[in-house]
């Protein structure tokens, strides 16, 4: 494993906990998209089914156990315990328009022509447009906390982190996975105007990061 690798876990570990935490402390899930949080645990479902069948290593293994636990956290505490916080009105976006060409997408690009490797083609393909219904949400009500904004960086950072990985990798293993790749850098592409806001805007101290109206 190489540095941008572990970098990449944590930072998508840091994300996932900056949510938990944002809405734990604030006995509130306002202005968190739950039909992201739902696509990724999606993501994690079928990725990792693989959990009880595969050793890879000790620390594959955990993640693993981490990223789908606290997941399923992040979809009870939305769905369930703060679910009088919930704004479903603005989390509004049509997940069907992901679902339907990832899942054929998944079937037409893969490696095997195998329930478990589709079902982690699928987990890739989804995961590159799952954050779709956060930056919508985010678009339509026009601003985002400062917590929120944190979280969907360390998330847009663990994806930048994982593109180095993959070209590092090439360089020492002359190893390459198409899928993962493109499915990465389109996922990264989606952040880039709200990195540029992010650096221009939440590091230079305003507490809410204001975006354009939809119109």
């Amino acid at each position: 494993m190489n540095i941008f690798r572990l970098a990449g876990d944590l930072s998508h570990l840091v994300a996932i906990i900056i949510l938990l935490l944002k809405i734990w402390r604030s006995r509130s899930c306002a202005g968190i998209s739950g039909k992201s949080q739902v696509l990724f645990a999606l993501v994690f479902t079928t990725r990792y089914l693989d959990l009880f069948t595969v050793f890879i290593s000790a620390y594959n293994t955990v993640m693993k156990v981490v990223f789908l636990a606290l997941s399923y956290a992040t979809v009870y505490l939305i769905y369930m315990r703060f679910r009088n916080t919930y704004d479903s009105e603005n989390d509004s976006f049509r997940v069907e328009f992901l679902l339907v060409p990832v899942i054929g997408l998944s079937f037409l690009e893969h490696y095997a022509f195998t329930p478990m490797e589709i079902l982690w083609t699928f987990s890739i393909f989804l995961e590159a447009v799952a954050i779709m219904p956060q930056l919508f949400m985010i678009t339509k009500t026009g601003e985002a906390e400062s917590i929120t904004t944190h979280y969907l960086f360390f998330l847009g950072l663990y994806r930048a982190l994982y593109i180095a990985n993959w070209v590092w990798r090439y360089h020492t293993e002359g190893f390459f996975d198409q899928i993962a790749v493109v499915s990465g850098v389109v996922q990264t592409i989606f952040y880039c105007d709200f990195f540029y806001l992010y650096v221009t805007k939440v590091l230079r101290g305003r507490g809410k990061m204001t975006l354009p109206m939809p119109v």
